[in-house]
């Protein structure tokens, strides 16, 4: 899949090691990279629905049309398919398998 990032700043610290170590720590950091390495080498979103320490799932609420990917704890990775228009199923939802470009929206613990 294609990856992307919605700010330089979230890219930056995605992808460089010392700035994803000192924006999230080492452990955090260390998962942002991996799954982003999940991201890069699947050819759809499906691929990642079956990885299961990803545990890849959409969001509700404020958040319809995200998902999130399990890094550590309660830390999530949001993404959103970026394509226009999004692809769905013809019963509605989203069609993981068609969904070959992601953004990556933010690294955080919405949950508390």
């Amino acid at each position: 899949m294609k990856v992307y990032y919605s700010t330089r700043s979230l890219c930056k610290a995605c992808l460089n090691t010392l700035d994803g170590n000192k924006k999230w720590g080492k452990a955090i950091a260390d998962k942002v990279r991996l799954r982003i390495t999940e991201f890069e080498a699947a050819s759809s979103l499906g691929d990642i629905s079956k990885l299961p320490p990803a545990r890849c799932h959409d969001l509700s609420n404020n958040r319809a049309g995200q998902l999130s990917v399990v890094l550590n704890g309660n830390m999530r990775l949001i993404f959103m398919p970026k394509h226009d228009p999004v692809p769905t199923l013809p019963s509605g939802g989203l069609d993981w398998s068609r969904v070959t470009e992601i953004l990556i929206l933010e690294v955080i613990d919405y949950h508390g």
